[in-house]
């Protein structure tokens, strides 16, 4: 028997969960112990509101990290709209650098409510890896990147922006690391710039 979905929320209430997880990731990165009374507060609804959004702590924290990561994976075919596949490619670096960034504040939150034994998982990484994926796929129909790179061997290759906090100055070091990333990209790929 198929899983029932969930009806879709009304816009009113999609509002306030957006802005609920909005406050909660500031004031998680922030603090990873905030009382969720305060994030409700700060987001300006009530706490059956609140409750009825997120049951306990865990709820909270878990779909942050995986709203921030679904909002990262649909960039991708976003920033291909709009942009040259290698444009949109260094593009989606930056999105996936402040997702890093925003993971890397929320550490302590996330470390929290999977630590313990019984407690949920940590959302696995598949929407950035597909995202990935459709960005180089665009970029190796274009020429614009070597053939025949994958999505998970472009996230190992970024790897080191994993080790970089919020507290370091980590947007120049991001800058440098995925500008490297683009020129090893680049190097064999048929178009001009592979030359």
């Amino acid at each position: 028997m198929p899983a029932k979905k969930d009806p879709p929320l009304r816009s009113d209430a999609q509002r306030n969960r957006e802005r609920i997880l909005d406050v909660a990731l500031t004031e998680l990165t922030h603090c990873a112990d905030t009382p969720l009374s305060v994030i409700a507060k700060k987001a300006g609804v009530g706490q059956g509101t609140f409750y009825r959004n997120f049951p306990n702590r865990e709820a909270l924290v878990l779909e942050i990290y995986r709203h921030e990561m679904q909002q990262v994976a649909d960039s991708a075919a976003q920033l291909l709209e709009s942009l040259a596949p290698d444009r949109a490619l260094r593009a989606w670096m930056d999105r996936l650098a402040e997702f890093a960034m925003a993971k890397a504040g929320l550490a302590e939150a996330i470390r929290q409510v999977t630590g313990t034994p019984g407690g949920p998982a940590k959302p696995s990484p598949t929407p950035v890896a597909a995202a990935a994926e459709l960005l180089l796929r665009a970029n190796e129909e274009a020429g614009t990147v070597r053939p025949g790179v994958s999505g998970e061997d472009f996230l190992l290759t970024i790897a080191g922006l994993w080790q970089l906090t919020p507290r370091d100055d980590w947007q120049p070091r991001a800058t440098r690391l995925f500008d490297l990333v683009m020129d090893g990209l680049r190097a064999g790929a048929p178009g001009p710039h592979g030359r």
